[in-house]
């Protein structure tokens, strides 16, 4: 997955954009879409406020029906943080009952650098939102994720060109006992990832989330190190699904997976976007598919593929 396309759809449901101000549009029931709210940076006319907008799809929409919400652009986000973005959400908490899934941050690339994108502390929604079963944040500049405790949430994922360290500590110390997905991109330490492997030794024990099935640890630029530490983490014995696509698995990385616990009980392994050399993805590819797993070696590199023998993740700056 790259950012040059909006989310298609969210827990399900197709995304609907709500129109901007002053355009005459017929609204679906407000429970058969995922709404995106954003705004124009690059309007003609006056710019409208993220609040602005909000406030008139809250007095449009049957809120009490909407079960998926999607914050896209707010006006200069490469300079300010969604900090007015996350209060309206908050007090408007009790119109929105039904809220089941939560994106925080829908920009894609041509409207500002994943890099770029300016975070806050976005675990308020999480108080707010008891009932949240999905949440979803893009950015890692500034974003603040202490741990927390959330009884049903079942998935989460941020999306970053580079995790601060603090914030994957927040996530590994959290309680989240119904969480079934977890998906991180650690990114580059070039743009801003600064944890190691032993900040993910919690998740990796497999005790803080017990019912865990799809885990992905992606776009990172230590990913032979994560995989490594995979091929002993108990974490893995209970996986349906294991992600260390985006990065820069190489044969090493590959070699410990191999060698590791078995991993035949997945589902599937994703690994596209790799530089693992031929003859490990021929082991790779017979050793999983054999047993009936999926895995995705698409996308391979090559270790001169950005010309100066470097490996790269696919999403940093």
């Amino acid at each position: 997955m790259t950012i040059s396309d909006h989310l298609q759809e969210l827990h399900g449901l197709p995304v609907f954009d709500f129109p901007e101000a002053g355009v005459e549009t017929e609204l679906p029931p407000a429970s058969t879409v995922a709404w995106r709210v954003e705004v124009d940076e690059y309007a003609r006319g006056e710019q409208e406020e993220w609040t602005s907008a909000f406030a008139r799809f809250v007095a449009s929409v049957d809120t009490s029906e909407v079960r998926a919400l999607i914050v896209g652009m707010w006006l200069e986000p490469y300079e300010n943080g969604p900090e007015p973005v996350v209060e309206a959400l908050t007090a408007a908490a009790e119109r929105f009952p039904a809220l089941r899934a939560l994106f925080i941050g829908d920009i894609t690339y041509e409207q500002c650098e994943i890099s770029w994108i300016t975070q806050g502390d976005v675990t308020p929604l999480l108080d707010a939102y008891p009932r949240l079963l999905e949440f979803g944040v893009r950015g890692g500049q500034s974003l603040v994720f202490p741990a927390v405790r959330h009884d049903r949430l079942r998935s989460l994922t941020v999306e970053s060109g580079g995790l601060d360290q603090e914030v994957v500590r927040g996530i590994a110390a959290s309680e989240l006992p119904a969480l079934e997905r977890l998906d991180l991109w650690l990114g580059d330490s070039g743009y801003g990832a600064t944890a190691g492997v032993s900040d993910l030794e919690p998740l990796l024990g497999g005790g803080r989330l017990p019912r865990l099935r799809h885990l992905a640890l992606r776009n990172s630029d230590m990913q032979d190190r994560i995989a490594v530490a995979l091929a002993g983490a108990p974490v893995v014995a209970r996986l349906e699904s294991l992600d260390l696509s985006m990065g820069t698995l190489g044969d090493e990385g590959a070699e410990a997976l191999l060698g590791g616990q078995p991993l035949t009980h997945l589902k599937k392994l994703d690994l596209h976007h790799h530089f693992i050399g031929a003859p490990m993805r021929k082991r790779l590819a017979t050793a999983l598919e054999a047993a009936g797993a999926e895995v995705d070696l698409s996308g391979e590199q090559g270790d001169d593929a950005d010309g100066r023998g470097h490996r790269y993740v696919a999403v940093a700056e």
